[in-house]
This record gives structure tokens, sequence and C-alpha cells, in this order.
């Protein structure tokens, strides 16, 4: 069913003209990974169902939210993931009217990453009626004290008119997650190519109760390896202390 659907999507993108529309040289079908997003409304969900019946290949979690909310069900839907082996990453819902330094505080307090994990994501989507300026300055905050915590850069996710309208040119040196609805892939005006995308918010997955975000990551396993957290080597450790 998951897979049916995801080739209906990129019947138009995987085609020699879409592909050189879209995204350059995006690999074929068998090297589009899949994955969905989740979060609390997606209730309690049976991921020994989701492993055995969905060929999903990673899941995103919602972890934090502005200074001190914890989604409900990330601790269970985080361990979920690790024990049955499907890649997993976590993210922060971002709000503008907060301080980004309070913001990565709550993420990194509530989130343990393990080896192989996919970097942090830092979904930043509405102004909150904040100025554009005072919204990157927080959020730019909220990067660099997470990176600087883990040791890799986070990925933003955003869709792709927020992007357009308000970050583009502020960001254009972290990982990017992109929602666009539709069977033509994201293509950004300012050239920059983006790591994940979400084509859908209509998923119906075996075991899942809810609708469920769709996403693909145009590589290999390996290919997202860049993209995953381990901790830093001993040479690594004493660089850092090193004058």
């Amino acid at each position: 069913m998951f897979l049916l659907r995801l080739i209906g999507s990129f019947a138009l993108l995987l085609s020699p003209l879409g592909v050189a529309r879209q995204y350059g040289n995006l690999p074929p079908l068998a090297k589009v990974m899949r994955g969905v997003d989740v979060s609390h409304y997606q209730k309690q969900i049976e991921w020994d169902s989701v492993a055995v019946k969905e060929p999903i290949d990673f899941a995103f979690v919602k972890a934090t939210e502005g200074h001190d909310y914890v989604d409900s069900l990330f601790c269970r839907n985080w361990d979920a993931l690790r024990r049955h082996g499907i890649r997993r990453g976590a993210y922060h819902f971002f709000r503008a009217f907060g301080c980004g330094e309070e913001q990565a505080r709550n993420f990194l307090q509530n989130v343990e990453y393990q080896a192989g994990d996919l970097a942090p994501v830092l979904d930043i989507e509405r102004t909150d009626g904040i100025a554009p300026e005072i919204m990157i300055e927080e959020a730019q905050i909220w990067l660099h004290a997470v990176e600087k915590e883990l040791g890799i850069k986070p990925i933003i996710y955003t869709g792709l008119h927020f992007y357009e309208n308000n970050l583009k040119g502020h960001f254009d040196h972290y990982p990017l997650w992109i929602a666009r609805y539709a069977d033509e892939a994201p293509l950004l005006t300012t050239g920059k190519r983006w790591d994940f995308w979400q084509y859908s918010n209509e998923g119906c997955l075996e075991g899942i109760s809810q609708k469920v975000d769709l996403n693909v990551f145009p590589g290999t396993p390996a290919m997202m390896e860049r993209l995953c957290w381990y901790p830093p080597t001993t040479e690594t450790a004493e660089a850092k202390v090193t004058p």
C-alpha cells in the first residue's frame, strides 16, 4: 500500500524529464528511502505492525515544543523505533515568541541520542506574529546551542512557501527538510537542494490509526549516514579541549 502510493507520487519525478527539472540527479526508486513523522496526534502507534507490514526506513518523532512542552508520546515512540531497528530522528517545534536558548535546553534535556540516530530537527513553520528578523535570530541561537552540544548540524524542517518567504538565504549551510504536498518535488528559488521531502500528510499505514505524514530521502542508507549522530571519537574530544 505504502509502496504503491510512493510509486504513484514519483511517476513523473522519476522520468528523465522530471528528474532534470526537479532534483538533478535524483536516484532511481530503488535508492529512495521512505519514512514518516509522528507526534501525539497519531495517538499510540502499534510499531510492531508498522515494522512488519510497512516498508519504512526512517521515522521522525516530535520531542518538544517551545521552552517547556514535551510531547506526551515521545518516549514511547522513541524507544519503540530503537527496539524495532527503524532509523529515528527527533524534532523540536519552534515557537518564534520564545527564547532560542531555553527552547534548545528543553530539547537537549529530553532527547537522549544513541549512535546512528538522525540529526536533531528544528521545525520552524510559523512566525507567531513575531518580526521575522527576531524569529530568525532566536532560531539561530537554538541551532548553535544544539550543534555545540551534540557536534552535528541540525536539520531544518519547513514548508516550501514559508522557506521562500521567511527563511531563504539565512540557513543555507544546514540540511533541509521541505514539506510540499504534490507529485512534483520542491524546487527552491535559491538553488539549494533539499535532503528530505515531506510529500503528503494523508498517509494510511498499518499500525497507525490516524493519517500520517509521508517523507522520502533521495539516497541510500550509506548516504543518510552523513546526517546521523555518532559520539565523538577520542581525537575529536581532545581537539575540542585543546587550547
